[in-house]
This record gives structure tokens, sequence and C-alpha cells, in this order.
């Protein structure tokens, strides 16, 4: 059974990926295209989540959170340089 609901599981994150992609390249606006982002990378750390599951290894789970680090930080620093053009402030100002 359990193989059953990770192989469905695969399949709805993929294409919740896929969506998420046609998000990126067809969104009307930048901060669209910032969420579909993160989008995308919660979704890829559920599906090597799920793989993990279905592979019974718990390795996956840091390779998620590394992932997940990432993707946090990626969206951070888009925001903020949608926000206010820099990504680091030097406090010159």
């Amino acid at each position: 059974m359990i193989e059953v609901v990770t192989t469905l599981a695969v399949l709805i994150l993929a294409l919740c990926i896929v969506m998420a992609a046609y998000r990126v390249f067809a969104g009307p606006s930048q901060p669209d295209r910032v969420i579909a982002l993160e989008v995308i990378g919660t979704n890829i750390v559920g599906l090597i989540l799920v793989l993990g599951i279905k592979a019974e290894s718990r390795v996956y789970v840091d390779a998620a959170l590394v992932i997940a680090l990432l993707s946090f930080l990626g969206t951070v620093s888009l925001a903020k340089y949608l926000a206010g053009g820099t990504v680091i402030d030097r406090g010159d100002r």
C-alpha cells in the first residue's frame, strides 16, 4: 500500500512542479515568479522526502533540509532585491 501512495505522491508533486515552472516563465509580475520559485523549492523538498520514504532511507532528510534552507535564502534574497535593488547593504547610507 505504501508503494502506491508514494508513487501517487511523486506524480502529484511532479505535476505541481511543472505547473509552478509554467508560472515562473509566464508569470505576470516578478513577485509571482518569486513565489512560484518558492513553491518549486517546497515541492522539491516534499518530493525528496517522499522518495526517502519510498527508499526507506534517512539520508534523504538531510538533503531535504539543505535544499529547504537554500530555497529559503534564495527567496529572501530575491524578495530583497525586488524591494530595494540590492541584496547586501553596505551601510553607506
